[in-house]
C-alpha cells in the first residue's frame, strides 16, 4: 500500500535526482582542456535542437568539441550508468543478496575474454567496429554458458547460478591473463585500455543504437518492479502473491544480461556502478522496487558521467579510465555508507 506521502516523498527525490543529472550534465559539457561557457554550451545546443545557426557550426571549434566529442560521450555516460544500476537493482533482488552486481555472473569476463581474443589476433586492427561487436558476443556467450549449467529441469536455482558465475568469471580472468602474456606492447595496451572502461566511443550512430536498446531494457525493468518487491520476500511468499518464480526468474537474468553485455560492449568494464548505486538508493531513501528501479538509474546515469568528467580533466591533458575513477569512488563511498550503518542490508 503506497500512501500519498510516500507518493509525493518519491516524486521529491526523483525530481533533484532529475536536477542532478542536468546539473552534471552541464559541467560536463562545459568543462575539459577547451572550456565551453554555460551561455556559449546553451546557444550551440538551441541552434543545434532549433535548425537555427548564425553560422555554420562545424566551423567553430568549440561546435565541434561540443557536439563530436563530449555529447556522444555524455549520452553514452548516461544511458551505461543507467543500465548498470538497474542490472545491479535487478540482480540484487532476484539474488536476495546486496552484494551481487552485474559483473558477478561472468558476463564482464566473457566480454573482456572476447576482446582480448580479437585484439591478440589482430582483427581489431583491421576491422576496429569488430571490438563492441567481439564484446557483446562474448558477454552473451558467458550469459547462456551460465545459464544452461546453472538451469536443471526447467528450473533456475539461484545459488547455482550464482555458484557457476563466479567460476565463469574466475575462467574467464585465466583467460584474460593468458592473452595478456600473449599479447605484444600495443596489444596489451588495448586490453588493460577496455579492460579499465573508458566512454571515448564518438559514433552517434552507434552510440544511439546502445542508447535505444539500453533505454528499451530498462523501462522494461520498471515492469517487473512488482515482482521484485514479490521475489525478495522468498520464491515461495511470491508464488503465494500469485507471480509466476521461474519465468520471471529467467526473464529477469536474461534482461539483466542483456542490459549488461550491451553496456559493456559499449564501454568495457567499469566497476561498482551495478554494486553501490542501488546501495545508496535503498539505504537513504527507500527499499520499494517502483522507486528503487528508476532512481538508481537517474543516479547511476549521474554518477557514471560525473565520473567521466573527473577522468578526462585530472591530468588533463591526458585522460584516466574511467573505471579506474569508478572503482575508487565507489569504494570509498561504499566503506562509508557501511561503516555509517546507512545501509544495513535491508530490503
Amino acid at each position: 500500500m503506497i500512501t500519498s506521502n510516500k507518493i509525493k516523498r518519491w516524486i521529491g527525490w526523483l525530481i533533484i535526482l532529475v536536477i542532478l543529472l542536468l546539473g552534471i550534465s552541464f559541467l560536463s559539457l562545459m568543462i575539459g582542456p577547451v572550456r565551453i561557457p554555460l551561455t556559449k554550451s546553451i546557444s550551440l545546443l538551441a541552434q543545434k535542437l532549433c535548425f537555427w545557426q548564425s553560422y555554420p557550426l562545424e566551423n567553430t571549434p568549440a561546435a565541434v568539441i561540443l557536439f563530436k566529442i563530449r555529447i556522444p560521450r555524455l549520452i553514452l555516460g548516461m544511458v551505461v550508468g543507467a543500465a548498470l544500476s538497474s542490472a545491479g537493482v535487478i540482480l540484487q533482488g532476484m539474488f536476495r543478496n546486496p552484494l551481487v552486481e552485474p559483473y558477478t555472473l561472468g558476463i564482464s569476463g566473457g566480454a573482456a575474454a572476447a576482446v582480448g581474443l580479437v585484439i591478440v589476433t589482430g582483427l581489431s586492427g583491421t576491422f576496429p567496429q569488430i571490438i563492441p561487436l567481439a564484446g557483446f558476443a562474448g558477454a552473451i556467450g558467458a550469459t547462456i554458458l551460465v545459464y544452461f549449467i546453472a538451469s536443471s529441469g526447467g528450473r533456475l536455482t539461484i545459488p547455482t547460478l550464482l555458484l557457476t558465475g563466479v567460476i565463469v568469471s574466475f575462467l574467464s580472468s585465466s583467460l584474460i591473463m593468458l592473452l595478456m602474456s600473449l599479447a605484444k606492447g600495443e596489444e596489451l595496451h588495448g586490453i588493460m585500455f577496455w579492460i579499465m572502461g573508458n566512454l571515448q566511443e564518438t559514433n552517434l550512430s552507434f552510440i544511439i543504437t546502445v542508447s535505444l536498446i539500453l533505454l528499451t531494457g530498462i523501462f522494461i525493468s520498471f515492469l517487473f518492479a512488482r515482482d521484485l518487491n514479490a521475489l525478495v520476500l522468498g520464491e515461495e511468499e511470491a508464488t503465494h502473491l500469485g507471480i509466476e518464480v521461474e519465468r520471471t526468474k529467467k526473464i529477469l537474468f536474461i534482461l539483466a544480461s542483456l542490459l549488461t553485455g550491451v553496456a559493456v560492449s559499449a564501454s568495457g568494464v567499469i566497476g561498482f556502478v551495478g554494486l553501490m548505486i542501488p546501495h545508496l538508493i535503498r539505504g537513504i531513501i527507500d527499499t520499494d522496487h517502483r522507486f528503487l528501479l528508476p532512481a538508481s538509474a537517474l543516479l547511476g546515469a549521474s554518477f557514471l558521467v560525473g565520473a567521466d568528467l573527473i577522468a578526462r580533466t585530472i591530468i588533463s591533458p591526458r585522460e584516466l579510465p574511467v573505471g579506474v575513477i569508478t572503482g575508487i569512488i565507489g569504494g570509498i563511498i561504499f566503506i562509508y555508507i557501511i561503516r555509517k550503518r546507512k545501509v544495513e542490508f535491508r530490503w
